[in-house]
């Protein structure tokens, strides 16, 4: 039995805000109050109640062989089991077990983009317009392998960051 914030009528917010949140989360360096893990897990299961559906949906009109669809679907079908995981013993369990949860934000939130053909700017998480000038962005890992690929409008691409 879902419970109402699955309703799949209820559009998601906006990916971008949603994965900002999440990562926010992730990046947390040191432990945050009980009652703000406690927040943010209420919100991460609500937004997974809302991407959850309307991935599955998005799914149903492609064909049955299609590989991102497949993805996505075992993306939430993680998720789903996430959702399920009873409370953790403890403030540092409880805030890994949160922590997935938003992990799976932040996938769902990149399969809905790519389900939907929306590219983001990996720089701003702004999206990349038809008219917009872009390059191509893939971090590279000590291993050799791409952390994360896509897209960086061409003016973020050449902004100056933070103190190096």
């Amino acid at each position: 039995m879902s419970d109402t914030r699955d309703d799949p009528a209820v559009p998601a917010s906006s990916t971008g805000l949603l994965r900002a949140q999440a990562s926010w989360f992730i990046d947390q360096r040191s432990l945050p109050r009980h009652q703000i893990v406690k927040a943010f897990d209420e919100d991460f299961r609500g937004q997974l109640g809302r991407l959850i559906p309307q991935i599955e949906r998005l799914c149903d009109t492609l064909p049955p062989d299609d590989v991102p669809a497949k993805v996505a679907l075992v993306c939430v079908g993680a998720a789903r089991k996430r959702r399920k995981e009873p409370e953790a013993a403890g403030l540092r369990g409880e805030v890994e077990r949160v922590e997935r949860l938003a992990r799976s934000v932040v996938a769902l939130c990149d399969h809905y983009d790519a389900l939907t053909g929306l590219a983001m700017c990996l720089a701003c998480d702004k999206p990349i317009e038809s008219g917009d000038a872009w390059v191509p962005y893939d971090r590279v890992t000590p291993c050799g392998g791409a952390a994360r690929a896509g897209r960086v409008h061409t003016h973020c691409a050449h902004a100056p960051r933070g103190p190096r």
